[in-house]
């Protein structure tokens, strides 16, 4: 695969990658050095797994969908499949959760993990994508499972350079019903007076969606997450740089994201799969997404004590989610109205915010005169959080949060001999929390189709908290010849507890804490009071191990690893009873990458990746029971593609995906969910026109019927995948 560097990285490096030759019939493997986002470092010298997608394979995923989530799916044999949504519910990487990155910073909220990340992302604006797997402590909580960065467009010297690309996506279920447009232009250039720019814009619609068996697809199948239907939405990224004295450099940039999704209908959840409800009306606020990210960039390679870079950034986030109502067992749980015969509150639908600043400070110092070879990566971070989740009457609906954490790091690199290299480092962190007092809404809840009840209002007691948490790694490479290396590491990362999501579900849990309907303010005094304390969630350590082989020869390259990942105080969301738990689980799997080049016109290659895990369902420290559909919703998946390049320019792409079902008992009960499995095709054809390209692309191309095990998994609710779509598009440089 053109986009395969299948490489390792310590837990505090991330990596880019010069592109693999093919030549004749070989691969050449070249010496490859990779820039970890704080250091520049040989790819022979890294000990955990990183895969690098190139440009080249971006811009052949985009020829058949635009989504980001799809491209990491198909070639990330960790990542889980797509639920071709704007939301990322249970997608997740290696079973855990995926840090999303641009250029470098972090685009979640860690106080409130929500779900609608990769989505946002404009793959016309991506130059690369970096994901480094398994638990890193590189850039601060959230990569339990990994972190993929998109690294953005660069200048090349030269004058104004602009790139079009346009597409037209539909359904054939519906042409007319499901057109989907999509446009992209890139202005870029590079002066001899140092400056450099790169502006890219893009927007793109949708209308209805369809299955493979013609039906058309509900807008809000996970409950509150949005679907891939009736929106519009455009992005900008904008960066202007400025090179000086030989070595500096200093960079500005924005990012804007912007999405609206209206509904026309209601989902209706109570049948054997979800679906559209045809006789009510949609009738809350749009599906919003108004953010932003600001950059600014400096570094010296010619600093006193090595290469120095700062970057400081913020991020102004704003997430409007669907609105729902009261439908048992699905959505059980809803913002109360006081009628009982109604129990949705009109305001049943929220918004968040996140106002997120820092400063990250990296130097990377040779120590030759201690260790010839050696060197050290060392800086600091500072981050400054503030988010807040409201109804759309305003009133809060967790406790508002407001946090700092500083951090310091150290990664030493040492070569031991000619063919063994040694990495290993720390990272302390410090976090000063900050939980307000907030009184949480009234709700209406029914654990059975009889059994209903009343949680009155709560009042919640925050107050002042503080988490500190060291993280470590260790590993090591070895040269077995100049074309294969072996690897092994330890790395450890950490998830920050989900405050709002504890404080959100405050009171939830006991029933001391309810009441019957027909006497809805029955609680004393003494249980209309909670601390934040009794319900605080614990920060969670990742542990993970790995151990592999990479390289290539002749015609061949790929890679194996195999991985286990433990954590004491594991997070698990029960969607039947709506609360969030924390225990001690167990991931194990397998991933394998292989590139044939069978002759100079035709490739074959193929990703396949195993994983599966259990936990302690009733905390007596014995791993019983599978972990649950969302955090492990298909096994086994994998693609398999062949790419044909006649003499001509005209190139013939065929993919194959599939995906395993899962037939697990989640607890003690053995309760099972099933989940099937699946196998599609798809097809995409592009050559030279008028001095671009011109390409078309069939997705499913056998129309075939298939439930999305990710999308499945949300709420143990079946929801069927896309059916057949074609693309027609061009792009140009001029």
């Amino acid at each position: 695969m053109r986009y395969s560097q299948f490489l390792l990285i310590p837990a505090v490096g991330l990596m880019s990658s010069q592109a693999v030759a093919q030549q004749s019939a070989g691969v050449t493997l070249d010496e490859i050095t990779v820039t970890a986002a704080r250091a520049q470092r040989s790819i022979s010298d890294i000990p955990q797994t990183v895969q690098v997608v190139d440009q080249k394979e971006i811009d052949e995923q985009l020829k058949q969908s635009g989504s980001a989530s799809a491209l990491l799916a198909k070639l990330l044999p960790g990542f889980s499949v797509s639920n071709q949504t704007i939301s990322g519910a249970s997608e997740s990487y290696r079973g855990r959760d995926l840090l999303v990155l641009m250029d470098g910073v972090p685009l979640t909220t860690p106080l409130r993990d929500v779900s609608r990340v990769l989505s946002l992302i404009d793959l016309n604006s991506v130059e690369r994508i970096e994901l480094v797997a398994g638990a890193s402590s590189l850039y601060g909580a959230g990569a339990t499972g990994g972190t993929v960065n998109f690294v953005t467009k660069k200048a090349q010297p030269g004058g104004p350079r602009v790139s079009v690309n346009t597409a037209l996506r539909t359904f054939t279920a519906d042409p007319g019903g499901s057109l989907a447009p999509e446009m992209s232009a890139t202005v870029s250039g590079k002066g001899t007076n140092g400056i450099d720019y790169v502006f890219v814009g893009s927007g793109r619609g949708a209308q209805k969606t369809y299955d493979g068996a013609g039906r058309e697809l509900p807008s809000d199948a996970m409950l509150g997450q949005g679907g891939g239907d009736r929106l519009v939405s455009g992005n900008f990224l904008g960066k202007i740089g400025y090179d000086f004295d030989g070595g500096k450099r200093i960079e500005a940039s924005i990012s804007q994201f912007y999405l609206d999704q209206t509904p026309k209908y209601l989902t209706d959840y109570s049948g054997a799969y979800a679906k559209p409800d045809f006789t009510k009306p949609y009738t809350g606020q749009s599906v919003l997404e108004d953010s932003r990210s600001f950059q600014l960039r400096y570094s010296d390679t010619d600093f006193v004590l090595g290469n120095l870079s700062v970057v400081g950034f913020y991020n102004d986030i704003k997430k409007r989610f669907n609105y729902s109502e009261f439908s048992y067992p699905y959505n059980s749980l809803v913002y109360y109205s006081g009628n009982p015969l109604s129990p949705t509150s009109p305001a049943n639908q929220t918004t968040l915010y996140s106002e997120r600043g820092g400063v990250n400070l990296t130097i990377d110092t040779p120590l030759d005169r201690i260790w010839n070879g050696a060197k050290v990566t060392w800086g600091t971070d500072v981050v400054h959080d503030k988010t807040w989740q409201t109804l759309t009457d305003g009133r809060d609906v967790f406790t508002p949060l407001t946090q700092v954490t500083t951090a310091g790091f150290a990664l030493v690199q040492v070569p031991i001999t000619d063919r063994l290299t040694a990495r290993g480092g720390v990272r302390y962190e410090h976090f000063d929390l900050s939980v307000d007092d907030f009184l949480r809404p009234a709700a209406y809840a029914a654990i059975s189709p009889v059994t209903r009840f009343v949680l009155p209002a709560l009042n919640v007691i925050g107050g002042q908290y503080e988490y500190a948490s060291p993280t470590y790694n260790l590993g090591a490479t070895f040269k077995l010849n100049n074309k294969i290396d072996l690897f092994g590491g330890f790395s450890q990362g950490y998830a920050l507890p989900d405050v709002g999501a504890y404080t959100r579900r405050a009171g939830l849990s006991s029933t001391a804490f309810a009441c019957p309907v027909a006497t809805p303010n029955c609680l004393p005094l003494a249980r209309q009071t909670i601390s934040f304390t009794s319900i605080a969630p614990e920060a969670q350590i990742v542990n993970n191990y790995e151990i592999g082989i990479r390289g290539g020869d002749g015609p061949y390259k790929g890679s194996i690893t195999g991985f286990v990942s433990t954590s004491e105080k594991g997070v698990t969301f029960d969607p039947v009873t709506n609360l969030i738990s924390q225990q001690k689980e167990m991931i194990y799997g397998v991933e394998y990458i292989g590139e044939m080049a069978i002759n100079r016109n035709f490739t074959l290659g193929t990703t396949i990746g195993y994983k599966e895990g259990r936990y302690d369902t009733n905390k007596d420290g014995v791993l019983d029971s599978w972990l649950p559909n969302n955090r492990i919703g298909s096994p086994v998946r994998g693609l398999i593609f062949g790419d044909y390049r006649f003499d001509n320019g005209i190139k013939l792409r065929v993919e194959g995906e599939g995906y395993s079902g899962r037939n697990r008992g989640i607890n003690l009960t053995n309760t099972v969910y099933p989940i099937e499995g699946g196998f599609t095709m798809n097809a995409a054809l592009s050559g030279p026109v008028y001095g671009g390209e011109a390409y078309a692309a069939v997705n499913n191309l056998f129309d075939a019927e298939l439930q999305n095990p990710t999308a499945t998994s949300v709420r143990n609710l079946p929801v069927y995948s896309w059916g057949r779509t074609v693309t027609v598009g061009y792009r140009k440089t001029f």
